[in-house]
């Protein structure tokens, strides 16, 4: 299941809500600051939400949901649970935004008020008159999208659409660059696992490290598992009670 995250309370008080003229500068610099400093990608996408709040002016809430072709999505970050209810149909039960769709073709996307032509939807429903929805990622089969949530009809303006697509340009560097970081950690993370598993079997089965390596891949092949599973498996078993290992070759 994707993990889910939820913002309870804001982190940020030195940040201006609303930015003016030249002070974008400095509240964008100090929103990238903060987005930079988060670990994971996870931490990238629950601080973005809640400073998505702070500096898009109209704004009560906020969220990013992942977007694929057919319609399927999932909520990653939230700062209140209408927008969850909002963006996942399971739980709204009409379906994600009708105006997501478009973002396929265009980086932004406004909705003056989800009340018009007689309201009846999701976002009218949970009482979310207005939205602004940027673009954060996009390939051939899924768009990531943080949107902005007013309860207010016609809330966002084209300053409050020109602040959003700056620092969404800062949110997409920083997840970027965060997705790249865990990336390498885990690769080396299972590096270490396999190299320990290796040196596991070379001394049970008197081998070298190359045959280590070659029985290793045999096994993971022969039981369908992925080699880091399969080398987590060798190196918790040896270390556990009596330091018996699985049945490797």
């Amino acid at each position: 299941m994707p993990k889910r995250f939820v913002v309870a309370a804001s982190e940020f008080p030195d940040l201006p809500r609303f930015p003016a003229s030249f002070e974008l500068a400095e509240s964008l610099t100090a929103a990238a600051q903060h987005l930079h400093g988060t670990g994971t990608p996870d931490a990238t996408m629950n601080a973005a939400v809640e400073l998505a709040v702070r500096l898009l002016p109209g704004a009560d809430h906020a969220g990013i949901a992942e977007i694929q072709r057919g319609g399927r999505l999932r909520t990653l970050a939230w700062t209140d649970e209408s927008v969850r209810f909002a963006a996942e149909p399971r739980h709204g039960g009409q379906g994600p935004h009708p105006d997501w769709e478009r973002l396929w073709a265009t980086p932004v996307v406004r909705t003056a008020d989800s009340d018009a032509d007689g309201g009846g939807n999701t976002l009218s429903g949970l009482g979310l008159r207005s939205a602004l929805s940027l673009r954060l990622r996009a390939d051939r089969r899924r768009l990531t999208v943080l949107t902005a949530y007013a309860r207010k009809p016609q809330a966002f303006d084209e300053d409050a659409t020109r602040i959003g697509r700056l620092f969404t340009a800062h949110v997409s560097l920083a997840l970027d660059s965060a997705t790249v970081r865990e990336q390498l950690t885990e690769a080396m993370r299972t590096r270490d696992l396999i190299g320990q598993a290796t040196g596991i079997l070379m001394e049970r089965m008197d081998i070298d490290a190359a045959g280590a390596f070659e029985s290793l891949v045999k096994a993971s092949q022969r039981e369908n598992v992925k080699l880091r599973d399969l080398a987590r498996r060798i190196v918790d078993a040896n270390t556990g009670p009596g330091g018996r290992g699985v049945n490797e070759r």
